[in-house]
């Protein structure tokens, strides 16, 4: 017997007086719900955002903040970087592929410095300044940071610029971001009800969504939406049932969200009749420190090196759980090691250290020979400055030599890290959407009175990902999902 509680949409004619009305209801506080609910209000509508927790912010004010953004943006002109639509463009094709939405991914282009221009409007700020080294999280305050896009294969299919946008924070600058969205979208009129959990959508004549049902406190609350509904409850990582059903490669393994991306709002409208896609594409994570990867090897349990380590660092953690045999280690010597700034170490200290690689192979169990192999051809082509096999930047190459250390990804970041699998992620499928968030039933016929935006849709994303495209599809998206649902006819 299932344990997820049901979700079917209830008659409209069934629920007797409505609790409250209004005219857009935004079912979700993040980042999308934020920017979904603010441009509705700027428009005009009357607009309830609903949120589960006992405040806004969800997974996105957890999150490192870096909201992906190019084009040729004012932060990335006053740091020296010419960019373009159509390189910005190119990149990201190549880099949340395959499968990609190729006409989402145009429009996010080629409106991504008004987008940025938005943003600043709201308050956000962004400091001057480039984080010009690999990292999950940059430990500055630098406003803009590369991801990926002077890496191999990535430089060869676009002009290299820096498009990760940091809010004027050092570290996770996620709080940041929804501090301002949050004032934005109350400022504008919006109104919210927390600790209320949406549960069902309510259907009315010719099946168009009129409201949905709650639970605030134990109690059920009715909300009415005279024009539309606004879905952005975020991705279902949390739902062990649903990553069984969808995205397998993600059981067992972290989570990366607040706790609450359960799947709800996307089984709600399932219910309904609403498309899915892409649910089995996911965001993968290897709690390897860039920072130490750059310097060193990454090698998988057979000790053999398979990516060039100066990739945005989910691209290296979708390769190596994708794609090879585990454990994963990072393999630095002693220069490579003290190289590393401080503050930019996370407390990560070396899992093993030996004089002799055949001294390391035997601790981490790899076969004889193996590591003397990997890093004797590394070691070989390095000096000569070239990486022909994965094509590692010339700023990264350097022979390494002994003691060498070995770094464990299960042992986490930080002094006395709790050992675990070394994986986190999160989900990227969802709702199919038009551009402008209109839900999609199983015919390609948008349900009336249904939109959606951020990580509860198929946004952006195939099967790649990049830091950024989250904050920046659902702000971008939910933004154009709140205009839609201000002028849909009720």
């Amino acid at each position: 017997m299932s344990a997820v509680p049901p979700v079917e949409p209830v008659r409209a004619g069934s629920v007797g007086a409505w609790d409250h009305e209004c005219d857009v209801l935004v079912i979700g506080f993040g980042c999308a719900g934020a920017a979904a609910a603010y441009e509705a209000a700027a428009a005009g509508a009357r607009v309830t955002v609903l949120e589960r927790a006992g405040g806004p912010g969800g997974s996105s004010a957890l999150s490192g903040g870096e909201i992906y953004l190019g084009g040729g943006t004012a932060l990335q002109k006053a740091c020296g970087f010419d960019d373009t639509p159509g390189d910005m463009f190119a990149y990201l094709v190549a880099a949340l592929g395959p499968h990609a939405d190729t006409e989402k991914i145009r429009l996010y282009c080629d409106g991504s410095v008004e987008h940025f221009r938005w943003l600043c409007e709201r308050g956000l700020t962004f400091n001057e300044g480039l984080f010009d080294a690999p990292s999950w999280v940059p430990p500055t305050a630098d406003g803009l940071m590369w991801l990926g896009e002077n890496a191999w294969p990535y430089n060869t299919v676009a002009r290299p610029a820096p498009r990760g946008h940091r809010p004027a924070t050092e570290s996770f600058g996620g709080w940041l971001l929804m501090e301002k969205l949050v004032a934005a979208a109350r400022e504008a009129g919006a109104a919210d009800h927390a600790d209320t959990l949406a549960t069902n959508l309510v259907v009315g004549e010719g099946g168009r969504v009129a409201g949905v049902l709650a639970r605030r406190y134990g109690e059920r609350a009715a909300y009415r939406a005279h024009r539309a509904v606004v879905l952005t409850t975020g991705g279902f990582v949390d739902s062990e049932e649903m990553l069984a059903l969808h995205a397998p490669v993600l059981l067992g393994h972290g989570k990366v969200s607040d706790g609450l991306d359960d799947g709800g709002g996307i089984r709600m409208a399932a219910a309904l009749g609403a498309a899915t896609r892409r649910m089995s594409a996911v965001q993968i994570a290897l709690t390897a420190l860039p920072a130490l990867a750059v310097r060193g090897l990454l090698v998988n349990g057979l000790g053999q090196r398979f990516v060039n380590e100066d990739v945005y660092p989910g691209v290296f953690s979708a390769a190596a759980v994708l794609h090879q045999p585990g454990p994963y280690w990072v393999v630095v010597d002693e220069e490579g090691y003290e190289d590393v700034p401080r503050r930019d170490l996370w407390g990560v200290r070396p899992a093993f250290a030996a004089e002799t690689l055949a001294e390391l192979e035997e601790s981490l169990g790899v076969p004889v020979g193996a590591l003397e192999t990997t890093v004797g051809v590394y070691n070989r082509h390095a000096e000569r400055g070239e990486d022909p096999y994965f094509h590692k930047d010339r700023r990264w190459l350097r022979p390494l030599r002994p003691p060498f250390a070995a770094v464990d990804p299960r042992l986490g970041f930080g002094a006395g890290g709790r050992r675990d699998t070394g994986v986190a992620g999160f989900t990227l499928g969802g709702l199919h959407t038009t551009p402008d968030g209109a839900v999609l039933d199983q015919s390609g016929r948008p349900i009336p009175g249904l939109y959606a935006a951020g990580r509860a849709t198929s946004g952006l994303h195939g099967d790649g990902y990049v830091s950024g495209t989250s904050l920046g599809d659902g702000t971008f998206f939910g933004r154009r999902a709140g205009r839609a649902a201000a002028r849909s006819a009720g």
